[in-house]
């Protein structure tokens, strides 16, 4: 995508290093090493599938304000992909291999670029950037992260938690990417699913009493985010923003995902008279007393930082490997 990188900035992004997100049986199912020994009253998923409409509305109408065969000079870089689709036609290749629009259509209609954030004030591209995507093959990838992760969070915890967590998460991601990323473009969705792994996590650890099968559950978990991170570390991937979203995600899953104590939601079972346990522990309470401090302090000094043009790669040197670790095959670009 010419000097562009797309959220996970270019062309190699796991599909754009999305986190593949365990399918459901993965997380509740009664055989899965994520069933937990209650049976509480399920949501019905609204938000996660109005999500999954609303990013494919919006590449649509990225791709209609593209207009590639009308906007791109075929004698430069080649013909449109899918010329039959008129206006919807792709990039071509060389310019963009995950069939989608163009760097500058995209940093037109929002993308996160840390220049425009400082220096022309326009913090909603913090947000917006979350909304676009830099191809097909993007969309779907994290389209079909979202549905795996996010409608099994919808059904047991609502669409008002499922929801702050993947727009907090996302903002995370996009503050974080604009203080390490300070010469490309960044678009897509990963920081906010990566959110919702991180409080996926977070809510394991923290209703650790209520799970049967513990270990099996983490160890699942802390592979499938392991190896979603260890992607994120290929060139013209933002892992900063993958980390970002993580981070935020994990501090609010202590703070939005705690449930009841097992023995507490069995009361109605004790003898009359008989004294339960309080409704949390002590350290259910420790963590979300830390989490929201922690989720305070660094939104704060996120958001400072970047609105005063730091760069994040002044006050840590060895960070930027955390997004790109340079090899004979290929050289690191993101900072």
């Amino acid at each position: 995508m010419g000097n562009g990188h797309l959220e996970s900035r270019g062309s190699t992004k796991n599909g754009f290093a999305q986190p593949p997100g365990p399918p459901p049986a993965y997380y509740a199912s009664s055989s899965s090493p994520f069933h937990t020994e209650s049976t509480e009253k399920q949501w019905t998923s609204w938000l996660v599938p109005m999500i999954v409409v609303a990013n494919v509305a919006m590449f649509i109408v990225v791709m209609i304000v593209n207009d590639c065969p009308k906007n791109h000079n075929s004698s430069l870089e080649g013909d449109c992909v899918a010329k039959f689709l008129g206006r919807l036609s792709f990039q071509p290749l060389k310019e963009n291999p995950l069939f989608g629009p163009s760097s500058s259509t995209l940093e037109k209609l929002g993308a996160l670029e840390r220049n425009k954030v400082v220096d022309d004030h326009q913090a909603w591209r913090l947000v917006s950037c979350i909304w676009l995507h830099a191809g097909v093959v993007h969309l779907l990838a994290n389209m079909l992260s979202l549905v795996f992760i996010g409608i099994r969070l919808e059904q047991q915890f609502g669409f008002i938690r499922v929801g702050m967590l993947y727009m907090l998460a996302g903002i995370g991601g996009s503050i974080l990417s604009g203080l390490f990323i300070t010469s490309n473009i960044s678009v897509g969705a990963s920081g906010a699913l990566f959110g919702l792994l991180g409080a996926m996590l977070s809510e394991l650890l923290t209703n650790w009493t209520i799970y049967a099968n513990k270990a099996a559950a983490l160890f699942t978990l802390v592979i499938i985010i392991l190896v979603n991170l260890a992607v994120g570390m290929l060139p013209h991937v933002d892992n900063f923003a993958h980390i970002g979203g993580f981070l935020t995600g994990f501090l609010l899953g202590f703070v939005l995902l705690i449930r009841p104590q097992f023995s507490w939601q069995e009361r109605r079972n004790l003898p009359v008279g008989a004294r339960g346990k309080s409704k949390f522990t002590v350290y259910q309470y420790a963590f979300w007393l830390v989490s929201v401090i922690l989720l305070i302090v660094g939104f704060t000094v996120g958001l400072v930082m970047l609105f005063r043009g730091e760069n994040g790669n002044d006050r840590c040197s060895w960070c930027h490997y955390l997004s790109c670790v340079p090899t004979s095959r290929w050289r690191c670009d993101n900072r």
